[in-house]
């Protein structure tokens, strides 16, 4: 006949608090590198805004890993992602940001992208907000077609303001 085993007292409780320790540290180094990645994309989460004495608005904007200027901005007062594309006529919206900003469809027509010629919807942004700059009434598209959930901002919008790029950062200014 065997002998029941005895634990000391308390140690199902320490293998327990050993457990809940390591789980609690994954969960946090999770935190920490989703955080970390999560700026290689995009640094520009919260833009660096001044205004200088002649009142123009600047945003410096630093490029991320792969080249590409990406910030936080804000569409018709929606919290959006946007990637800076000078090839870009338009404002290009994926369709469920444009359904969350409350954008209204337009006239369908053909537009040429770099993944072959796509079907758009005219549209228009009351205002656009990258930093501390603010745009109205911008000519935009609603891109059907479009993956994902950033904006690529283009030059329906850029051509309203001044940029010049030196490094690896990008400074806008929109005159007063």
């Amino acid at each position: 006949m065997s002998t029941p085993v005895k634990h000391a007292p308390g140690k199902n409780i320490g293998q327990g608090m050993l457990i809940a320790s390591f789980s609690l540290g994954l969960f946090a180094l999770t935190l920490f590198f989703d955080d970390w990645l999560g700026n290689q994309s995009n640094p520009n989460q919260i833009p660096d805004s001044s205004v200088t004495n002649s009142g123009v608005r600047e945003v410096i904007l630093e490029r991320n890993r792969q080249g590409h200027y990406v910030a936080n901005g804000e569409i018709n007062g929606i919290p959006v992602t946007f990637l800076l594309d000078t090839g870009a006529t338009d404002v290009a919206i994926p369709s469920s940001i444009a359904d969350t900003a409350g954008l209204s469809r337009g006239m369908a027509h053909q537009a040429a992208t770099a993944n072959g010629v796509v079907t758009v919807f005219a549209t228009q942004i009351n205002e656009l907000k990258l930093g501390n700059i603010l745009l109205y009434d911008i000519d935009a598209s609603v891109t059907p077609s479009m993956p994902g959930n950033t904006i690529l901002l283009g030059m329906s919008a850029l051509r309203q303001i001044e940029f010049t790029q030196r490094g690896s950062f990008l400074t806008l200014r929109q005159l007063p």
